[in-house]
């Protein structure tokens, strides 16, 4: 096997593990989506659930950014430090998108 065969395994081995850790992750931290007959209920157990997982990715994009933050630190590359920046603020309106539009509509 070569080097390049080598490095391409290992980023899709850790590529499918973070994709199995999200899926973990999402299957732990899902609520129940049940409602009695009532569809206003329904309809806001749905909305709980889909901003949860929007919450949880805003979360894992913020970890990520932070990494890349202190990875450019480190590495003194000013192109990653940008990146990483940008990641984080992706990361905190991502988890706090369900916060934003309550001040927008007002509610």
């Amino acid at each position: 096997m070569t080097e390049k065969n080598k490095d391409n395994g290992k980023k899709t081995a850790k590529r499918a593990a973070a994709y199995a850790a999200l899926m973990l992750a999402a299957a732990v931290c899902a609520p129940a989506v049940s409602a009695s007959g009532d569809p206003i209920a329904v309809v806001s157990n749905l909305s709980e659930f889909i901003f949860g997982m929007i919450r949880a990715v805003g979360v894992i994009l913020l970890g990520w950014g932070i990494v890349q933050v202190g990875l450019s630190v480190q590495s003194h590359d000013p192109s990653q430090r940008s990146n990483g920046f940008l990641t984080l603020a992706g990361g905190v309106i991502i988890t706090f998108t369900r916060e934003i539009l309550d001040l927008i509509v007002g509610g």
